[in-house]
């Protein structure tokens, strides 16, 4: 399934690389300027089940976290800005049904809503797709960053993925299957925020290399 030796070979050399791990200065430090505690505060608020009687409300959080994210890239924040800008009403409805599907209900039905909206204005992206639901619940959802989701599954043998580049919720799921698995081989410590996780499974990467 996976390949555990690697995995626990990059957790060596993150702890001799940021002793205390997350806990680590510079660590603490990136957080920060990821404003991670901030944007999963701004999604947990805005984005719990009662918020979403105001679809128009509900899309202009999701462009604001967008935009705020340190994850989603410059030349996709103006697109999905524009978008939020663009949509009728009923899109607008569909969309932030879709998020409160996801987030509440059944997962499948409410990606694949957000996925069919996105697809409309040729802007179906993983990032987009994946940005605020890793801030809402980061212990469990997965950031789906294309470069670092290939390097990881390559890296760490993840049998039985295929990275492809139009999203799919069995993907997602797969994934992040995954992901929630691999934590649980590791210290305590690097478990609770998946979006940290998988930096430190990118950091790993690059340790790589350089080994």
């Amino acid at each position: 399934m996976m390949n555990t030796s690697k995995l626990k070979e990059a957790e060596e050399r993150f702890f001799a690389r940021y002793p205390g791990g997350f806990s680590n200065p510079l660590m603490l430090e990136i957080a920060k300027k990821h404003k991670v505690e901030k944007m999963n505060k701004l999604a947990q608020e805005s984005f719990s089940l009662e918020q979403f009687e105001s679809p128009d409300r509900i899309v202009e959080v999701m462009s604001k976290v967008v935009s705020q994210s340190s994850m989603v890239s410059v030349f996709e924040k103006p697109k999905f800005r524009d978008l939020a800008k663009a949509m009728n009403d009923s899109e607008k409805e569909r969309m932030a049904h879709g998020l409160k599907a996801f987030l509440h209900g059944e997962q499948a039905f409410g990606f694949n809503l957000m996925l069919g909206v996105l697809h409309e204005y040729k802007l179906a992206k993983w990032p987009l797709l994946t940005v605020c639901p890793v801030y809402y619940r980061p212990g469990v959802e997965v950031f789906i960053k294309p470069t670092t989701v290939k390097g990881v599954i390559e890296h760490f043998e993840l049998e039985g993925l295929q990275y492809r580049p139009q999203p799919s919720f069995e993907f997602y799921r797969a994934y992040r299957d995954r992901i929630n698995s691999m934590k649980k081989e590791l210290d305590p410590s690097l478990q609770h925020d998946n979006a940290a996780f998988c930096g430190f499974l990118m950091l790993s990467l690059e340790g790589a290399e350089n080994a």
